[in-house]
């Protein structure tokens, strides 16, 4: 049997009970829903500071010094299987238009390049009805994932999750510390391939974007990278989606990096960091198809 969330709004509710007093008005309305997050490595719930072991195929000690991603379109799945958008608060903070972002970091420690404000969730309002599920994008839209940040609004403005004006915003920022990792793929005094110096990052975004200048927004990209992700059978009052790393790392060497490539995977063609990172995260890379599907996100 599948699990069904039922929202009913007070003022239906109120309109019930007048309707049994004698009284048959009964109004409806838009109702409020918080779908919640939970950020984790290897089944552990992360923490800034805290070290996690057993990760990727060297099961490796890492030290995370950054975690946020961005979500949008996000949409409650009625019993009928009809995708019914969320209408996100607009707060001012977190929340603009249908994008949200989420944000574990709390800029302490090894996470101090970070900000010290925490969001785990998607608020917003839904139509009264019957749902058992919700489905979301990993990403920013391509409408607004291509502009100056330093003039856009709150989450939008922040800076350490934007790349360029052609590449856009880091959809996923993922990095660690370099403390532990002391393997290299051609020795310790290269820039790159020296993962010691520079510890292991995922930075998943737009990629190969066509553009007039640098300044100036892509007419489109050739890897949009955005991951659509839906989870039937979830109860939005009861559940959290849990966003795992460990399990996008868990194919990866996390102690090396590919030489003459950015630290860990950044989403560019031709890393040879890059395949099991976007395996695990479902999306095609470098003209090859996801072996299976995404296992960043689940649902509890």
């Amino acid at each position: 049997m599948s699990t069904t969330y039922r929202l009913i709004p007070l003022a239906l509710l109120t309109g019930l009970l007048a309707a049994c007093a004698g009284n048959a008005l009964v109004t409806r309305g838009p109702v409020p829903v918080e779908l919640k997050f939970a950020a984790q490595i290897n089944g552990q719930p992360f923490e800034c500071g805290k070290s996690y072991s057993g990760v990727g195929t060297t099961r490796s000690t890492i030290t995370p010094s950054d975690y946020r991603f961005f979500v949008s379109e996000v949409h409650l799945v009625d019993r009928k299987g009809q995708l019914v958008p969320v209408q996100l608060t607009q707060d001012g903070v977190w929340q603009f238009q249908n994008v949200t972002l989420l944000d574990f970091e709390n800029g302490a420690g090894p996470c101090r390049n970070g900000t010290s404000g925490l969001n785990a969730a998607v608020r917003g309002t839904v139509p009264a009805g019957d749902y058992q599920g919700v489905q979301f994008t990993v990403g920013v839209p391509f409408a607004l994932n291509h502009a100056d940040p330093t003039v856009a609004p709150a989450p939008l403005n922040n800076t350490a999750m934007f790349w360029n004006w052609q590449g856009g915003y880091k959809f996923i920022k993922f990095d660690t510390a370099s403390s532990g990792q002391t393997r290299a793929t051609q020795g310790a005094g290269e820039a790159h391939g020296a993962a010691a110096a520079s510890g292991f990052s995922v930075h998943l975004g737009s990629t190969v974007c066509a553009a007039a200048s640098r300044t100036q927004a892509p007419s489109a990209c050739q890897n949009a990278n955005r991951l659509v992700v839906r989870l039937d059978r979830f109860d939005v009052a009861r559940g959290t989606v849990v966003a795992d790393m460990g399990a996008v790392l868990s194919a990866a060497n996390v102690d090396v990096n590919a030489a003459g490539t950015s630290p860990g995977c950044m989403s560019f063609p031709r890393d040879g960091d890059c395949p099991p990172v976007m395996g695990a995260l479902g999306l095609a890379y470098d003209g090859i198809a996801a072996p299976g599907p995404q296992r960043f996100l689940t649902a509890r």
